[in-house]
């Protein structure tokens, strides 16, 4: 009798440990799974200082990754008129700047929403986020709201951070966008 306790005990142990085991494994597999939904619609973040500096003190800091490197480099080119502003840089700021956005351009990018956005360019270089054909596609339809850039704090589909509350770490996830309201 004491063997047959002791067999079923350890089948009984045996059992739950299996039935831990699986739980961990369904837990681990959830887990991945939600990290690439949420991965889908995100990008690196910012990490250059000087980017963040010079850019970031007057528009929002775009991830490089939203545009390609040839447009990177004609935004930079054209600073000294940049979108109506007098932009001055000096030689080395500026190759500090363009060194980190070629080098981190959506074409550089393995993010999933990078190749879309490259798969939707056909070769061109848009000045502006806004220009992108997937950008311009997502941000036009049904489920948004007529009147979203014309909203108190959003003003235009350039300001990114206004709706997308995590653009800031690159996370452009339309199941996290907020509008704001009227």
């Amino acid at each position: 009798m004491p063997s047959r306790r002791l067999s079923l005990a350890i089948l009984g142990l045996g059992v739950l440990v299996l039935s831990l085991a699986m739980d961990a494994s369904a837990d681990h597999h959830r887990r991945q799974r939600q990290r690439q939904r949420d991965g889908k619609h995100c990008l690196p973040p910012v990490t250059s200082p000087a980017y963040r500096t010079e850019c970031g003190a007057c528009h929002f800091a775009y991830p490089p990754a939203l545009l390609p490197s040839g447009s990177w480099r004609a935004i930079l080119q054209k600073l000294p008129e940049h979108f109506g502003e007098q932009v001055d840089l000096d030689p080395a700021r500026r190759r500090e700047l363009e060194d980190y956005l070629a080098a981190n351009a959506a074409e550089r990018c393995g993010a999933r929403l990078a190749g879309k956005i490259m798969a939707s360019l056909g070769g061109q270089a848009p000045l502006r986020v806004s220009q992108v054909p997937y950008l311009v596609r997502k941000h036009q339809g049904d489920d948004l709201p007529a009147d979203a850039f014309s909203r108190p704090g959003v003003g235009s589909p350039a300001n990114c951070a206004a709706c997308h509350t995590g653009a800031d770490q690159g996370d452009f996830d339309e199941h996290r966008v907020r509008i704001p309201p009227r």
